[in-house]
């Protein structure tokens, strides 16, 4: 997506969740959002920002050890 602004409905779509949730994220700041008068909107830029500072690589599978769980 293009740098344009989303309103709650298009960016919970956006993210895959419920709009309540974005509502809930936009009241304790956790998601970035602009405020215009009575309506909120949502930077596609900031939000793959958001999203890239919250990915992470997962954790290595490790190959569990029979002898120590006595198997």
């Amino acid at each position: 997506m293009n740098n344009r602004l989303l309103n709650a409905a298009e960016i919970a779509d956006y993210l895959g969740v419920k709009q309540s949730t974005i509502y809930q994220w936009t009241h304790h700041e956790f998601i970035p959002h602009i405020k215009l008068g009575k309506f909120v909107r949502f930077r596609t830029d900031q939000i793959d920002r958001w999203l890239d500072a919250r990915t992470t690589t997962g954790r290595k599978k490790r190959r569990v050890d029979l002898d120590k769980l006595g198997i």
